[in-house]
This record gives C-alpha cells, structure tokens and sequence, in this order.
C-alpha cells in the first residue's frame, strides 16, 4: 500500500482507507452542502434535499431534524395518508419527512403548514423526485428551497468541507495551494472510480464496492427506472446507458447515441429524459456569446459519477489507464463531479457550460459563467507537466473576452503549479481540494 500523499483534514477521520486518501467510518463527515442547509433553515420554513440515490440526503437531512418522520415505513405512513395535516400537527420542530414521494399527499400538507406560519426551520423533506414529476400541478413552488446533494467530494471524504472552491479562489485571484504530494496518473483514476457514494467510497473493500456498484447500477436501470416511467424493457435501457457512459464528458451527435445503443429517437429520448430525472447523468449546456461565432449548440453529455462508468462497464483502473480515449473521459468526468459538488455553495455563483466551434476547430471542456459576466475556462489533461499549448484554446478564449476572461486552468495530473501566461495557469487537480 502506497502512503497517502493527500493530507486529512478534521478530528473525524478514523482510519486509512484506499490507496490515496483517509476516509471515515465511526462518524459523520460534514457535507459542503451543510453550510448551505444551516443558512437557508435560519431563515425559510421548508427545504426540500435532492440529489441521486445513495447520496446521504436523509443522513445529512437528520442533523437537523428533531422529528424524523420515515414515510417509507407503513406504520409511520398510515396516518400521513388518511389525513396529513393532523398528522404534521404537534411534531417537534424541524420535522424531517424522509421518502416524501411514498406519501404524496404530504406536500400539500406542507404547503398549508407554511402558509398558515411561516417560521423558519420547519421541514425538511428527502426522497425521490417521482411525485415532483408526476404531479400536475406542484405544491412547493415558493415554499420548498431545493438544496443539492450529490456523491461526496474528495475534500468531504478528508473532512475537508470549509476548503474554498477551486471558483471562488479564482475569482477572487488567489494564489492556488498545491497538496505536499499528490496522486499520479494512476492514483487520480483509482479516486475516481472509488466513486462519491459514501457507502461505498467510505466503508468498502475495492472487490466489494465494485460489486456495490454494479448492483447499484442493476436496481437503477430495473427497479428505480421502472417506478418513475414504466419503462418495459430494463434490457434497452442498460444498453442506452452503456452507450452514454462511453459518451460521457463527449459532446456526441444525438444519432450516433441513439445507433450505438440500437434504439430508435423517440425512445432513446425518453431514457435520456428518464436518467437525468433520476439524476445520475447531466447535460452541461453549450456557451453562447455574441462574440464569437459558429460555436456548436449542442450539449455535453456527463454521467454524475465516474464511478458508475466503471461500473457499468466493468472496468478497473489498469483498463481505465491502458485506453487513453476512457482515461480522458473518466478524469473530465471526475473533476466535473468535483466542482458540481461545490456549484451551490460558491459565492461567485458559478454556472458550468462547455464550448466548443463547429468541427472541434476549438474547444475548452469546461467553462464557468460567474455572476456579473466573468468568465473561468478548465482544461483537463491526462498529463503530468502540460506547456503552452495544452492552453492554446485558453489563450485564443483569453484574446477574444479581454478582462471579462477572469482566468483559465489547465489541470493536469502533475506535482506542480505554474504559469503558463497572463492569466492561465497549470495546476494538479489535487488542487480542487485543497
């Protein structure tokens, strides 16, 4: 076993785990996102805590509870159903309503709730998003606040939540700290098929959490699947995603997508609609300015984890590293679930796009749109020491913005930072967790 070259961070990390980092197990990891629920909770009645399965919502959401209602449980769902305005009446305040799409009717129940009072640090509701979309009209509208959760960041799995995102620092132009020893080519990979699940990342051996993985993604694409839209052939579905997880961090013609998972348009829509509804892929919209012409409108296809690419298809980080289109694909999916993680928390309000012109002439995979217009374009590079013209889309973007063009980053798999011009820098990507 390699020694871990990533610093831990907090009185919560317990024992070693995987090959790079220290991970706990005997207690709460704190979650960027919880800054963000303390904030909103001292002043809003109700939140409503979305993200994928398995993401700690309800674990995350029961700190802050002094009545956790499960409303998977029948016993505690009976009297929701028969009359939920009585039942939320005399709970202990914050009422936490754990699976609230088991008991629909619970929303409108809510919604009277706040209207009648308005305090804030009444409710807090976790669960699928099914009875959000089949719902004909939707009774949270001005009273829930939805907060995101996705899988665990690497700076949430040292215990590292307080560090400032990678956005903010360089919106703010500060000079970007570098771990004492970081990842290799190798190590990067191995962190992010660990995937952001905290079962699985946290507690797991690697045999095991494959095996996680891979049943993770079988109820998904049968069970989870099903329930939400009815889908009749879980078999089409699993190559539909197969299909997009080799897409994934790619932006790929709808038809090309639609042929290699053997599926005609109507239906390939309707699973991609249905997976992003469950919220484990992600469309990253294209940029547009009227500075610049001929760029494509198309968007970049992203599965939330890079974890369920190797579980879907079956891969270890000896493949991973050994097929260099995959080794890209991964490691641009990786550091976008990095900065995902860190959207909702940032204060220069970042957007995340991509841009790319017509025929790949140019094209910066990541580029985010910060409040009041300024511009942070990311490059991701499997390469330990990139120069100049790793950024030269940077440069070309830098030129045609002027001071609209805050920054741009090259992060790569290297040990150091440097510049590479005005304005752009090579940095690792340990850097996103500092």
């Amino acid at each position: 076993m390699r020694e871990s070259g990533i610093p831990t961070c907090g009185k919560a990390v317990s024992r070693r785990v995987g090959k790079w980092y220290c991970a706990v197990v005997s207690e709460y990891l704190e979650r960027t996102a919880d800054r963000l629920i303390q904030e909103l909770l001292a002043e809003l009645p109700a939140l409503l805590i979305v993200g994928p399965r398995a993401t700690g919502k309800t674990t995350t959401a029961s700190r802050y509870a002094s009545t956790i209602v499960r409303l998977d449980r029948p016993g505690e769902a009976v009297a929701f159903k028969a009359d939920p305005d009585a039942a939320l009446r005399g709970l202990i305040e914050p009422v936490l309503l754990d699976e609230w799409q088991e008991v629909p009717e619970v929303l409108g129940a809510v919604k009277r709730a706040v209207d009648r009072d308005s305090r804030p640090g009444r409710y807090l509701l976790t669960g699928s998003v099914r009875a959000d979309l089949d719902a004909p009209t939707w009774p949270g509208t001005g009273r829930l606040v939805r907060v995101p959760l996705f899988g665990m960041s690497v700076s949430e799995q040292l215990g590292c939540p307080s560090s400032v995102p990678l956005l903010d620092r360089l919106a703010r132009g500060d000079t970007l700290a570098v771990p004492p020893t970081t990842p290799d080519l190798r190590g990067y990979v191995e962190l992010a098929i660990r995937s952001g699940f905290p079962e699985a990342t946290l507690s797991l051996t690697d045999r095991t959490r494959m095996r996680w993985l891979e049943s993770y993604i079988d109820q998904l694409l049968t069970r989870d699947a099903m329930h939400l839209d009815g889908v009749r052939d879980p078999m089409k579905i699993r190559r539909y995603f197969e299909a997009y997880s080799l897409s994934s961090a790619g932006v790929v013609a709808d038809k090309t997508l639609f042929e290699a998972a053997g599926l005609n348009r109507k239906t390939a829509l309707a699973y991609e609609q249905l997976l992003v509804n469950l919220m484990v892929i992600e469309r990253v919209q294209p940029w547009t300015s009227n500075r610049l012409k001929r760029l494509i409108r198309s968007p970049k296809r992203y599965l939330i984890d890079p974890a369920l690419l190797a579980g879907v298809l079956r891969l270890d980080a000896t493949a991973i590293v050994r097929d260099g289109d995959l080794l890209g694909r991964v490691l641009d999916t990786f550091v976008a679930s990095q900065l995902r993680a860190e959207l909702s928390i940032a204060e220069c309000r970042p957007r995340l796009f991509h841009l790319r012109l017509e025929q790949g002439r140019r094209e910066i995979d990541l580029l985010a749109e910060l409040a009041g217009g300024g511009i942070v374009g990311i490059e991701i590079k499997a390469a330990a020491a990139p120069r100049t013209d790793a950024a030269k889309h940077l440069f070309w973007l830098r030129d045609r913005l002027g001071q609209r063009f805050v920054h741009g980053v090259v992060l790569h798999t290297g040990p150091r930072a440097y510049a590479l011009g005005e304005r752009i820098s090579a940095v690792p990507i340990s850097t996103l967790w500092v």
